[in-house]
């Protein structure tokens, strides 16, 4: 059995449930996902004082998750928060969801768009496209307008107000492909992937697919 640990930076243990069912979802076979949940901070991360404490949350999350028997790790919020410490201290791959969703986004040379619900992010989500390389790809992010964590405890309006979003990047910024930018918004990323003519990428599926090419494990 291939054990994967996907770590919520969020301290929600019904944000980590709805990720872990995702990522199994889009796991092969032998392959099984496992949720650990930070203990401290909020439930949902939405801004950049946050995102920056969160890291030190991960790297707890890991030296208590007896990480001798993990064949890979999933940093499941879009900041990828101590993903770095996670990576100095593992041997084994660490993926975080922004990281794979925009490396998934840009293949081909595509233009990629952020939809999400965090105007206090924005800074560091494009800190992470550039530090990745893919900067000339990025195409900016369009938001939901309101309290991100009101938005999110309300699933259909959640959705709607991220459509508009996507659309908003590919009618406005020429989006080729569009990321769903956060953890807790994976549910509404697969609701949301049918209703367009671009790719949506949903960042933990994207994730699980990348960590699992790189430990080999085929669907």
């Amino acid at each position: 059995m291939t054990d994967i640990l996907l770590i919520n930076p969020n301290s929600s243990t019904a944000t980590t449930e709805m990720m872990v069912k995702i990522a199994n979802g889009e796991a092969p076979a032998g392959c099984r996902v496992t949720g650990r949940t930070a203990l401290g901070g909020p439930s949902m991360i939405v801004n950049e004082r946050e995102l920056e404490a969160a890291a030190g949350e991960v790297l707890k999350v890991w030296r208590e998750a007896d990480g001798a028997h993990w064949s890979g790790v999933i940093v499941s919020a879009f900041g990828d928060p101590g993903i770095d410490l996670v990576r100095a201290n593992a041997q084994v791959p660490v993926v975080g969801i922004a990281e794979a969703s925009m490396r998934e986004a840009s293949e081909g040379k595509r233009r990629f768009g952020i939809a999400t619900v965090t105007p206090d992010l924005v800074a560091p989500i494009e800190q992470r496209a550039r530090a990745l390389g893919l900067l000339g790809l990025y195409t900016g992010i369009r938001l939901t307008p309101g309290d991100p964590r009101e938005l999110a405890a309300h699933p259909q309006a959640l959705e709607e107000a991220l459509a508009h979003a996507v659309q908003r990047c590919i009618d406005e910024d020429g989006a080729q492909a569009v990321i769903i930018g956060g953890g807790p918004l994976g549910q509404a990323a697969l609701a949301l992937a049918p209703r367009f003519c671009v790719p949506v990428i949903a960042p933990i599926s994207a994730a699980m697919r990348q960590l699992c090419a790189r430990l080999d494990v085929a669907p």
